[in-house]
C-alpha cells in the first residue's frame, strides 16, 4: 500500500462513498489530515487524470495519482524571553527542564503567527542566540524531544559537532533517561519489559498503538516505586528507562498494560478522577490535573567532546507533587 507522495492508489469497491481526503487520509497513514487536505488544495491530486477535490465522492474504480509534496513555506523559529529552567550548561550543551505544557519546537504547519510561539526552541534562541542547525531552522539544538504536556531533563545542542556527537550517543543507546510515571491500577509485576512496535493509529491520527503490525522497534523497561490505595482507587508510581524514542513511546505502551498514565485522556486515563467508595468520601471533590502525570526526571550522557559522564536530576515539578498528595490524604489540609 502506497504510503508516500509520488504514488499512484486503486480506489476498490469497498472504499466507494467515501470522500477523496477520508479515502487518502486511510491510505496514507503516515500523513496527517492536514498534509492530505494540502495536497488536495495544492492540486497535487488527480482523480482519473482529473484535479481532485476534497469533497469528491469516490465510486470505485477510479486511479488516485499523487503528484509531489505539498509546497510549504519557509519556516523559522523565533527568539522569545521565556524563563528558563538550565540544569547544566558549557560551551557545547545545554540540559534544560522542561515544563508540561510547553511544545518543544513549533509543528511543520506553523508560521509566524501564534502557533509558532511558546516554544522551548524560541525561549532558548533567546538565551543563547546561537545553537546548532543540524535540526534546520524551525528546530535549532534541538538533539530528541519530549511531549507537550511531558515535563523534564531535554539535551540541547550548542553546535554541530555537539549535536552530532550527542545524536549518535542516542542512535547508540548510550544516554539513559529516566521518568516517572503515575499509573491508574497496580501492575501484575513490580518490574518489566514492553516490547511491542508503535505505529500511528490509523482512525484517530493523534495517537500512536501497539495494535498494528510493521510499526516501529520500541522496548520500554519499569519498576514500580510505589503502590498505594486511595478512595479514588489503586495507583502505581513507576520509573521507567526506554531504550527507544519513539513518538508517546510511554503513554502508548503504559496504556497497552491497561494501566494508563494518569491524566493522559489521549490513551484511555479518565479526565478526572472521581472517588470510588460510597459514605464519606463521595464528599470528595473530582482531581483534574491538567497534564500527564510523566516527567523525564534524571539522564545519564557524556559530554560530546571531552567524553566526561554527566549524570543530571530534577524532582517531580509542584503541581505533580501536590497531585500526588491530594491522591495519598484527600481529607488532609489543603497545599
Amino acid at each position: 500500500m502506497p504510503d508516500s507522495p509520488g504514488s499512484t492508489i486503486s480506489v476498490s469497491s469497498a472504499d466507494a462513498g467515501r470522500r477523496l481526503d477520508q479515502f487518502l487520509v486511510s491510505k496514507l497513514p503516515d500523513l496527517s489530515r492536514a498534509r492530505v487536505q494540502e495536497l488536495i488544495d495544492q492540486e497535487k491530486v488527480h482523480v482519473d487524470g482529473k484535479l481532485g477535490k476534497r469533497s469528491l465522492k469516490l465510486r470505485g474504480g477510479e486511479r488516485v495519482e499523487i503528484l509531489g509534496p505539498a509546497e510549504r513555506p519557509p519556516l523559522r523559529a523565533m527568539a522569545e524571553d521565556i524563563p528558563l529552567d538550565i540544569v547544566y550548561e558549557d560551551d557545547d550543551l545545554a540540559v534544560v527542564n522542561k515544563p508540561a505544557g510547553m511544545m518543544v519546537h513549533a509543528g511543520a504547519g506553523a508560521t509566524d503567527g501564534a502557533r509558532n510561539r511558546g516554544t522551548l526552541v524560541n525561549a532558548l534562541l533567546h538565551h543563547f542566540g546561537a545553537l546548532s542547525q543540524v535540526g534546520g531552522e524551525m528546530r535549532p539544538g534541538i538533539v530528541h524531544r519530549l511531549d507537550r504536556n511531558t515535563s523534564g531533563l531535554i539535551v540541547v545542542a550548542k553546535n554541530d559537532l555537539a549535536h552530532r556527537n550527542l545524536a549518535e550517543q542516542f542512535s547508540s543507546r548510550r544516554v539513559h533517561k529516566t521518568y516517572l510515571a503515575l499509573v491508574h491500577g497496580w501492575p501484575k509485576r513490580d518490574r518489566g519489559t514492553i516490547n511491542a512496535e508503535i505505529s500511528r493509529d490509523v482512525q484517530r491520527r493523534t495517537r500512536m498503538t501497539t495494535r498494528r503490525s510493521g510499526g516501529r522497534e520500541a522496548v520500554s523497561h519499569y519498576e514500580v516505586r510505589e503502590k498505594f490505595e486511595s478512595p479514588y482507587g489503586k495507583f502505581a508510581l513507576l520509573a521507567v528507562t526506554i531504550e527507544t524514542g519513539r513518538t508517546h513511546q510511554i503513554r502508548v505502551h503504559l496504556s497497552s498494560l491497561g494501566h494508563p498514565v494518569v491524566g493522559d485522556a489521549l490513551y484511555g486515563a479518565p479526565r478526572e478522577v472521581v472517588a470510588k467508595i460510597k459514605g464519606p468520601s463521595s464528599e470528595l471533590p473530582n482531581l483534574a490535573l491538567g497534564r500527564n502525570f510523566l516527567h523525564a526526571a534524571a539522564i545519564e550522557l557524556e559530554q560530546p567532546l571531552t567524553g566526561r559522564p554527566l549524570v543530571l536530576e530534577r524532582p517531580l515539578p509542584p503541581e505533580l507533587q501536590v497531585f500526588l498528595q491530594r491522591l495519598k490524604h484527600p481529607r488532609g489540609p489543603a497545599v
